[in-house]
């Protein structure tokens, strides 16, 4: 048993995760080469060798001729007196396997056979980098910051290093040497100097992997990342979806307290997160999507992927966002082109008032997403604040009433005839007249006003009536 062959396999199988088939291969094809080195040729050399002792065994195939003077070569040939020595039942034209000696390899065939092996060990590990690695293709990993190449930055990853490139930097941050930071994978290439990979700290897909290894509930499949919109650096926005009615999609992500988006954020180095609900109906998904503004209507349209929004007027720049962001992220994560107005620019513009949809064609009406009331409209409204609708006319209450009757009110002229049924005569109102008690001057009104008060009143003390007051 060859221990230290077998000690020596058992290593670099643990270490560089090589197996020993491949590093058994190995052996044999670099004794091969020691042989062809050493003889000229080894067409005729075998080599086994025993896998569990690691015992090897290197011979050559020689057929036996019947003298000396017929061996036209040596490495093929042998006489039958030679043949004899090796094996008593030897006979003319037998294929007699004769043993080599691999102590007997001169240097350079030793060496020759040294590189073979190490040869076939570097490409097998490299062979094996590539295929961890590219089985991580599209994923995040951590890795340590090494040095600044230009400005590009070379990252450990462990087994292989990886460059983050300029364009995949965000412009803000700034990494120091050992620094450990989370990288998404983008590709992984197979070259002769070994697996070269791209990684990245800009892409989308890295907050939505980095949102898979935190939240429990998106990796087990119950809440999904539906959509996700992301300026690096600044701020990106997510679109989830529950499964599970039970479970609050964005309640999960964000955790408790805070606890999980809190995480990757301080990973991201503080880029702001907004987490929405997913909806199918893309009324009430641009409307997350637009939040924090509050939205008044949406008109959209499925086929042309669009939208016209309606938001108040304090909410425009809100809506809009900081140089259009929050607008461009909210079109990104619905697909969505959306254009926003105030209140008082949608009245005089065209498609975004009700009416506009209703009075030109009704049919074309139905190809609208119109969002109003309890379904969309009455959820962009603070509280207190009345709902505000287009295209809308309440019959005024002229029965002087106040109660809204039915009754249409019929006027008549001087003369006792009646106008048409509900027309105003337009005879100016009549200012009612102040009682002759009550002087003009407003002052005088609010003392006489308040010398007759009703029977409940009769506790309140008088002014300047007792005479304990006057002296």
């Amino acid at each position: 048993m060859n221990k230290e062959l077998m000690e020596a396999l058992d290593i670099l199988e643990r270490e560089k995760e090589i197996s020993k088939e491949t590093l058994f291969e190995a052996i044999e094809n670099s004794l091969l080469t020691a042989c062809k080195n050493h003889f000229g040729k080894a067409d005729n050399v075998h080599v086994e060798i025993d896998r569990e002792t690691c015992d090897f065994l290197v011979y050559a195939e020689k057929e036996v001729v019947p003298a000396a003077e017929d061996v036209e070569d040596g490495c093929l040939q042998i006489s039958l007196d030679d043949a004899r020595e090796l094996s008593s039942r030897a006979q003319v034209g037998d294929m007699l396997h004769v043993e080599i000696k691999s102590k007997e390899f001169g240097r350079i065939a030793t060496q020759n056979a040294k590189n073979v092996i190490l040869q076939k060990i570097r490409e097998e590990e490299r062979s094996v980098i590539y295929n961890q690695y590219y089985e991580k293709e599209r994923d995040v990993v951590t890795g340590v910051v090494q040095r600044y190449m230009g400005k590009n930055i070379s990252i450990n990853l462990g087994k292989a290093d990886a460059m983050l490139n300029e364009g995949e930097q965000v412009k803000e941050e700034v990494f120091r040497p050992t620094e450990r930071i989370k990288v998404y994978i983008l590709e992984v290439k197979n070259t002769p100097k070994g697996p070269r990979i791209n990684v990245s700290r800009t892409h989308p897909e890295l907050v939505k992997r980095l949102f898979e290894s935190e939240v429990t509930e998106i990796k087990d499949g119950t809440v999904e990342i539906k959509s996700i919109a992301r300026e690096a650096g600044n701020r990106t926005k997510i679109a989830v979806w529950s499964n599970n009615p039970n479970v609050d999609a964005v309640g999960a992500c964000v955790g408790m307290n805070g606890a999980r988006v809190n995480a990757i954020v301080d990973e991201l180095r503080g880029e702001k997160i907004d987490i929405v609900n997913w909806d199918e109906n893309p009324g009430n998904l641009i409307q997350n999507a637009l939040s924090p503004a509050k939205i008044v209507a949406v008109f959209a349209d499925p086929e042309e992927k669009t939208a016209k929004v309606v938001v108040p007027d304090y909410q425009l720049s809100l809506a809009i966002g900081k140089e259009g962001q929050n607008a461009r992220l909210a079109a990104r994560l619905t697909g969505y082109k959306i254009d926003i107005k105030s209140e008082t620019q949608a009245k005089d513009a065209p498609g975004f008032r009700y009416e506009d949809y209703i009075e030109e064609d009704y049919g074309d009406y139905e190809d609208y997403e119109e969002y109003e009331g309890d379904e969309y409209g009455q959820e962009g409204l603070t509280e207190g604040e009345p709902e505000q609708t287009y295209g809308e006319y309440e019959e005024p209450d002229l029965s002087g009433t106040g109660e809204g009757t039915e009754e249409t009110p019929v006027y008549e002229d001087e003369g006792g005839e009646p106008y048409g049924e509900g027309e105003d005569p337009g005879f100016p109102e009549e200012e009612e007249e102040l009682p002759e008690e009550y002087p003009e001057e407003p002052e005088m009104q609010e003392e006489y006003a308040d010398a007759e008060l009703p029977e409940a009143c009769e506790e309140e003390p008088e002014y300047g009536t007792s005479g304990e007051d006057r002296e």
